[in-house]
């Protein structure tokens, strides 16, 4: 029988990407973490000491809270936490039994940049709002973004302190026939079968290919939504839902087609 307030690991990767995924928490101490430097996705790092510290960052959000052992730290963070009216869970499979289990993905922590700004471009339309949506479902939560113009991206970026994307001579970019959704796929180790689908979609829509089927309705919706929107920041806060809705019909919705085509016989 499962303990109060507990998820295992197969629960928690079903909640991973989702809009009501609560924050994930690595409570794991550092020689433990040094050992292993990965993370869950979505989650970050923080003291199982510094309670405020960890409520006040947490801002009325549910938390999984995650050890090595899943024993004592996730356990006592979780009820002390839970003590405050924070909803908390602890991750009863713990580290192990998510670095064992298939297509769960980890994030290498040297991969993550320094600070969670971000800059591109202004006008995003496809490929850039799908990197937004996917550093806030997978890497980065609290991750904020800035859309300036084109010659303006690198000398933003500096002044910040914020990763550059989708610019010439940076490591998020396109490659060849990748996209920058491509770029950040490989580079935070996301390669799962769902989001290599959506990538798919993203791609063909857009670099134009007619390969995807899915990839003519988002781009007609990213062009509507870009029409409609003449501010960045609520042009992706439209597109969101969107992107979400996609990456749940890759995840287990693929399979489906209209009835109109299937086999009558």
């Amino acid at each position: 029988m499962a303990a109060p307030n507990e998820i295992n690991c197969k629960e928690m990767l079903r909640l991973i990407g989702m809009p009501d995924c609560p924050a994930i928490v690595d409570i794991s101490i550092d020689p433990d973490f040094a050992e292993d430097p990965f993370l869950i996705p979505r989650s970050f790092c923080h003291p199982h000491s510094d309670l405020g510290g960890l409520i006040a960052r947490l801002d009325g959000h549910a938390c999984i809270a995650a050890c090595q052992l899943g024993i004592k730290l996730s356990q006592g963070l979780k009820s002390r936490l839970r003590g405050r009216g924070v909803d908390a869970q602890y991750l009863a499979g713990d580290m192990y039994g998510w670095r064992e289990m298939a297509n769960a993905p980890r994030i290498p922590f040297a991969a993550l940049p320094a600070s969670n700004m971000w800059v591109t471009r202004h006008r995003p339309k496809i490929d850039r709002i799908a990197c937004r949506w996917l550093i806030r479902r997978f890497v980065d939560g609290g991750a904020e973004f800035m859309f300036v113009s084109p010659d303006q991206v690198a000398g933003v970026a500096g002044r910040y302190n914020a990763t550059p994307f989708d610019i010439p001579d940076v490591a998020l970019t396109r490659h060849g026939d990748l996209c920058r959704f491509d770029a950040m796929l490989d580079l935070f180790d996301l390669r799962t079968d769902a989001l290599n689908r959506l990538s798919q979609v993203i791609r063909a829509a857009d670099t134009g290919s007619d390969d995807t089927p899915q990839a003519a309705s988002l781009l007609a919706f990213s062009v509507g939504l870009s029409r409609i929107n003449h501010d960045d920041h609520p042009q992706l806060d439209a597109a969101i839902p969107l992107y979400d809705a996609l990456y749940r019909w890759a995840l287990d919705g693929a399979h489906e087609i209209h009835a109109s085509l299937l086999d009558p016989s």
